[in-house]
């Protein structure tokens, strides 16, 4: 497997991104993997890494710009109040990921997707509100909200699914339930998948480093049944 780190600019910051394939002679298709609140960690780097290992190209992005990595809760979740007030500096991010990742021999351009995870979910999700040329998008413990729902969601080509713990502190139901109606109201192809039991940062096996267990909790069956979910749903979107 090839691994090379990619630096573009993106909001006015420096992005150093890191790509992971296996050459294969012909385009494949590409999937960009958002990190979580605290920076491109070894959870989205090693996300990106086993996408690689299944014939995809995968692009880990940078999310603070220089590859910084926070891993304080407190403090990661401090760094984004400038994205959560405006959703386009959100936006920009995280085009500057899919422009690098489209730009690569390596990947087939017309399929490219994105994973991402708590707000890499967001960002993902935003990408594919501001009309962006993708196939499918997939948020793990996403937030779903949005500064436009009535208007931005039509702009939406991508297949739409979100893995969300049923439990989550912070993804409530009314959050769930106001982000079903924009899917409905945009005409987007989108799934939800609620898992019980289960709370935020479920994919991250080092999630109780927080030391938060009642609001951020690992958990390895709803990790194995949205990854399983995220490749059924790669499998027809790159069809």
């Amino acid at each position: 497997m090839q691994r090379e780190t990619l630096v573009y600019q993106a909001d006015g910051l420096t992005m150093k991104s890191e790509l992971f394939f296996e050459p294969k002679g012909v385009p494949q298709p590409g999937i960009l993997v958002y990190p979580e609140a605290y920076g491109l960690n070894k959870h989205a780097l090693s996300r990106a890494e086993r996408l690689a290992s299944l014939g995809y190209v995968s692009l880990a992005c940078d999310l603070h710009g220089e590859a910084k990595v926070v891993e304080d809760l407190g403090a990661s979740i401090k760094l984004l109040d400038p994205l959560y007030a405006d959703p386009a500096k959100t936006r920009a991010r995280a085009a500057g990921g899919l422009h690098a990742l489209a730009a690569r021999p390596e990947v087939d351009a017309a399929r490219i997707g994105a994973i991402g995870f708590c707000f890499g979910g967001t960002m993902g999700l935003e990408l594919a509100r501001s009309g962006a040329d993708i196939k499918a998008v997939v948020g793990f413990h996403s937030g779903l909200g949005t500064t436009a729902p009535k208007t931005d969601a039509k702009a939406i080509r991508a297949r739409i699914l979100v893995c969300i713990g049923g439990d989550d502190p912070f993804i409530p139901l009314g959050q769930r339930v106001n982000f079903e109606e924009e899917m409905r109201g945009g005409g987007v192809d989108w799934q939800m998948n609620v898992y019980g039991g289960t709370v935020h940062s479920f994919t991250n096996p080092t999630a109780a480093n927080a030391k938060r267990p009642d609001a951020v909790r690992y958990s390895a069956e709803a990790d194995r049944r949205s990854w399983g979910a995220m490749l059924d749903l790669f499998a027809e979107a790159f069809a």
